[in-house]
């Protein structure tokens, strides 16, 4: 299967979660709170920013009232997250600009971000590693990246289980934390978090993720996976990986497989006048 029938595959059925993502996304609301919080006490006032893979909007809001100067842009590779989250910016009040883009191609410039807030969408990444450096490109000198991806003990009930879950990229903070530096970014900082969802039975888990755009099976169906899970109250592990990160200064080389590369922009280069 090619890396775009699976952003086909995975946008179709973030199309079908929108409706009801809202009432089962509690805890990847904490999270993004959570995410929003490492911004407490910066002295840092961007002037653009992007909230990648948005939702319905919620989060965007939030930005939004942290920097109600700012021109915010909300991208999301899934047209019905997006109906959603113009209906909650509203009609009237242009709050925020939703983009509909892939995560892997963004319709963005070189050095045209201050901020990029990514809760829990860069794991449907087809590849991080370029995704990231893909961000470094469009984020302006000294910018904030923002940004949660699961860890590897995310669900680890259901894959003891046997489940094979699509739930994006998992990495290990240590891993997450090379590969922003190889994109190019600096002062990276990793935490995390291990949380813990209650529910009534395998079959609400399942209808829960269902419902958060994250498939999870057995190849007996899940018939098997409530069998071998049982069909009381279950409780499972979410880890969470948070990552901030600085875009380094004008000029700072970035390492890529042709080398290194530096970009600087056109008014910082001096011209020197020829005589004749």
């Amino acid at each position: 299967m090619s890396a775009r029938t699976d952003a086909s595959r995975i946008r179709r059925r973030f199309d079908v979660a929108a409706a009801g993502y809202d009432e089962h996304a509690a805890l990847f609301e904490e999270v993004g709170s959570r995410l929003l919080e490492r911004l407490d006490g910066l002295k840092f006032e961007p002037e653009r920013i992007v909230d990648l893979g948005c939702g319905t909007g919620s989060r965007t809001l939030a930005l939004r009232e942290r920097y109600p100067n700012a021109q915010l842009l909300a991208f999301d590779s899934a047209s019905g997250m997006l109906e959603r989250a113009r209906k909650r910016r509203g009609r009237w009040r242009k709050r925020f600009v939703p983009v509909r883009a892939d995560f892997d191609a963004l319709p963005l410039a070189e050095a045209s971000v201050d901020l990029v807030y990514a809760n829990l969408s860069m794991q449907w990444s087809t590849d991080l590693a370029a995704a990231l450096a893909g961000l470094r490109r469009v984020m302006r000198p000294r910018g904030l990246l923002l940004m949660t991806l699961p860890g590897p003990d995310t669900l680890v009930e259901l894959q003891r289980a046997g489940a094979v879950i699509e739930g994006g990229v998992s990495t290990h903070a240590q891993e997450l934390g090379d590969l922003l530096t190889r994109a190019g970014f600096q002062e990276p900082v990793l935490d995390t978090d291990w949380l813990t969802t209650t529910h009534a039975s395998t079959a609400g888990l399942l209808a829960d993720l269902d419902h958060l755009g994250l498939a999870c099976s057995l190849p007996g169906g899940r018939g098997e996976l409530e069998t071998a899970l049982g069909g009381g109250e279950i409780a499972v592990t979410w880890e969470m990986l948070y990552a901030t990160a600085w875009s380094p200064d004008e000029g700072q080389p970035i390492r890529t497989d042709r080398g290194e590369e530096a970009s600087v922009s056109a008014t910082s280069l001096g011209i020197r006048k020829r005589r004749s």
